[in-house]
């Protein structure tokens, strides 16, 4: 039996970076469980799981518009430090959110402080970058 759109599977991985360093790894937890096509996971890895096997290790290159997407200058934002409520206790690498008009909150990432100015990047951690992942089909449910 091969892995097709609307399966849900549960597969190990390893993500790293083209340096090699690793980013973030099943190993020790439980495997990632999803549903091939609904979205829940980067499109390369939706993609790159299709037509596995139980049992069957892969190596997936996603390149970054198939993962996170481009980095966006327009995702770094500068606030003054009046406009934020506890700007006294923000300090760079500190998870924000940033309301958004239509009620939803955008996570972001201070990246700078200073007495005039807060600088916020709301792109992934990972935007930009080209995604290796090795990857194992433990099973398709």
């Amino acid at each position: 039996m091969r892995v097709k759109s609307g399966d849900t599977v549960l597969v190990h991985y390893t993500g790293t970076l083209e340096n090699g360093t690793v980013f973030d790894s099943s190993a020790g937890r439980e495997p990632l469980r999803f549903t091939v096509g609904k979205g829940e996971v980067i499109t390369g890895f939706d993609e790159g799981v299709v037509g596995m096997r139980v049992g069957e290790e892969k190596t997936l290159r996603i390149p970054a518009d198939r993962a996170y997407g481009p980095y966006r200058e327009d995702l770094v934002i500068i606030l003054d430090p009046a406009e934020i409520a506890g700007k006294e206790n923000l300090t760079v690498g500190d998870q924000v959110g940033i309301p958004l008009q239509n009620g939803q909150v955008l996570p972001a990432r201070v990246v700078a402080v200073s007495a005039d100015a807060v600088t916020i990047d709301a792109n992934h951690r990972l935007a930009g970058e080209d995604l290796t992942f090795h990857i194992s089909l433990v099973e398709i449910v």
